[in-house]
Order: C-alpha cells, then structure tokens, then sequence
C-alpha cells in the first residue's frame, strides 16, 4: 500500500469519492435549492423529511443560515450551480435582516416560524459560524458589506464573549449580561475554525494570537492529560465525557493549520486521535460511536454522519492512512447516503434512528469532500 505522499491511488477509492461528490452535488444540493427554500422569508427550513417535505418549522436559526451561506459560497463560480451566488447573496441579508440584534449588537439565537425574535440569546457557537460563513463568503465576493459584517462579528466575540483568560462565554443574555455557561468545547471548536476561515483570506495580526491564545486555553483547561482527549466540558466539571467526532474534527483543523501544528493543543489531539479511533471507532463496519465517558466507557453508542464525515477528512492528514480511507468512505456512503438524500443517524446497531435531513448537515459534508479534493490535489492527480 502507498504511503500518502504517492500520486497512487487504489481504484475503489477514487470511484468512491467521484460517487460520494456527485451525490452531493446532485442529489443533496437541490434539496435546499428547491423543497428545503422558505422564499417568503428566504431562509432554509430547519430539516426536511425522508420525502423531502420541510418538517413543520419551529424556529430558524442564525447559525442554520450562516452553516448554508457556507455551502452556497462554495459553490459560486461552479458552472453546475449559476444561482449560487444569488443564494448565498439571499442568506447574507437573510443573516442581517432576520438576526442581527440593531439595539444591542450581535445575533439572535434564533427567530420563530413567522419571522419574529425568539431565543434572543447570544451564543458563541452562532457567531463563531456567522465568522467562518462570512470570511469564505468575502474569499468569493470581495464586498466591503461582507468584511464589514465579518469584522464586527470579530469585534463582538472579542469584547463581549471573552472571559479574559484566552476562551470565551458558551452564552450570553440579549443585553450581553453573564448566564454563568462558560466555555464549552464544541462553540470553542468552531470559533478556532471561524479564526482559521479569516486568515485563510487575509493578514489579521488580532485573529491570529486570538488563535493561539484559543489553542493555548484550551490545551490547559479542556485536555484529559491521559489519553490528550479534549472534554466537553473543563476539566473538573461534574459529568464530562468526549466525542470521538470532535477528537478527529480537532485534529483536522490543528494538522491542517501551520500556525497550530506545532502547539502543545496538537501534540494531545495527535495522541487523542489514536485513542478515539481505538475506543470510539468499529474495526468491523468502520461506525463512529456518539460519545464516551472521560474513563473512556461507552455512553451513546448513536451514530452520526457528521461525526462519520469528520472521521474521512481527519484522516486524509493521518500518515498511513490508505488502508483506513476507503473502508470509512464506503461506511459513509453505504450507511448514510441514500437515492434521495442521508440518514441523520444510526442506532448502535445501525439501524436507521433519525430519517429527517437537517438543513445544517450539508456543511459537515461539503468540508469534508473539500478535505478529500484537497488531499487528491496535495499529492497528484487522480
């Protein structure tokens, strides 16, 4: 078998990631293009069903809409997708004139069926993806209003979600005044994305050591010292447990970074990854498990496609990873992907547990086939 700086590829995995692509394109794509596209108030519904009916809504989200922004922004100049600029222009506006909070700054949570405030809270999970949408959406258009929602989306996180010691609030109230959440791995997760996002496309000296201050926090605060798994929750917080995805979704965006490879952060996350791979993984069908506790005992044997597809990515930066990479792209694909969409989860036996489509699962797929093209690219042609 090829090492992963050979231009060879075995046959089954080039056909397999072609096949997964055009499912994506082809199949998932239109689904929020057609049936999951509220126009009245040009937002995506929040799921659809398994016959590709929007499910009743209950509210959209903020961060619903940054996650699509992404997606469509990704697919701008595609000659297969002419109305993906038009989409992703729609879903800017939408972000500004549906969330944006004009009297105190930031972003609502979330509105309610009719367009109206709902959870007006502030999150950092929402604004760390209104971050990462935005700076891949100003990478494609270069419009000043763009940067200028990037920045203050940058600007707010600085000043009212950091808790002074490099991390920053889970939540705040609409007022910007403390609930007592404090950090939490997944929105910090994202955040250190958003962060990335923005110095892919331009010098920021501030993003920058925010990053590293982020990853510097979360090395001390967040990493189980035995094994280097980032926890959920700090370390000392009363019933923490981790997630194999999140171990391999950390591990992709430290490897994949210059400025984080050499962090104390990704030396623990290098040695979580083969924990999470040996405790959180099925050496037979290849299914990632939900969550464990710190003491590394199963707590939610569900399986996820997010977590499936941080899975494939991660280890397209994982040396030797040939051999592991076609078994995992034929468990997405064969598990999770169907004729006319994607199963949300599997039961620890692998049964179907949840049929419904969210409309936020298109961006775990979209970067994970972006990790994938990019990993052909780095080392020659397919």
């Amino acid at each position: 078998m090829p090492d992963v700086t050979s231009p060879v590829f075995p046959s089954e995995l080039i056909a397999r990631f072609a096949a997964v692509q055009q499912h994506f394109r082809q199949v998932i794509v239109p689904l929020w293009q057609g049936p999951g596209w509220n126009a009245e108030l040009a937002l995506p519904y929040e799921a659809l069903s398994a016959a590709h009916q929007p499910l009743a809504p209950q509210r959209y989200r903020a961060m619903a809409c940054a996650r699509q922004l992404y997606v469509f922004a990704s697919l701008i100049g595609d000659p297969a997708f002419p109305g993906a600029a038009e989409r992703a222009a729609a879903l800017f506006r939408s972000l500004q004139q549906h969330f944006h909070d004009a009297e105190h700054g930031g972003w609502f949570y979330s509105i309610d069926p009719h367009g109206a405030p709902q959870d007006q809270r502030k999150d950092l999970y929402t604004h760390a993806f209104i971050i990462f949408a935005c700076a891949h959406y100003w990478a494609k258009v270069r419009e000043p209003l763009v940067e200028s929602v990037l920045n203050a989306a940058l600007q707010v996180v600085a000043e009212r979600f950091s808790d002074g010691e490099g991390l920053y609030e889970a939540s705040l109230d609409r007022d910007w005044s403390p609930l007592g959440s404090g950090p939490l791995q997944n929105p910090l997760m994202h955040l250190a994305e958003g962060f990335l996002a923005t110095l892919s496309v331009r010098d920021d000296v501030p993003t920058r050591r925010a990053l590293l201050a982020l990853a510097e926090g979360m090395q001390t605060r967040f990493i189980a010292p035995e094994h280097g798994v980032m926890l959920e929750k700090s370390r000392g917080a009363a019933d923490n447990w981790f997630e194999p995805g999140h171990q391999f979704e950390w591990y992709f965006l430290l490897h994949s970074s210059t400025l984080l490879r050499t962090t104390a952060l990704h030396g623990s996350l290098d040695r979580a990854f083969s924990y999470a791979e040996q405790v959180g993984v099925d050496a037979q069908t290849g299914a990632v498990c939900g969550m464990l506790g710190s003491d590394g005992q199963l707590r939610d044997g569900t399986q996820r496609i997010w977590a499936q597809a941080e899975y494939v990515r991660a280890l397209t930066l994982r040396k030797n990873c040939l051999e592991r990479l076609p078994r995992q792209l034929q468990a997405l694909q064969q598990h999770f992907l169907h004729h006319g969409g994607w199963y949300e989860c599997l039961d620890p036996q692998g049964h179907v547990s949840r049929a419904d489509m969210p409309s936020t699962t298109p961006y775990h797929l979209a970067t994970c086939y972006s990790g994938l093209a990019q990993y052909f690219a780095s080392v020659g042609p397919i």
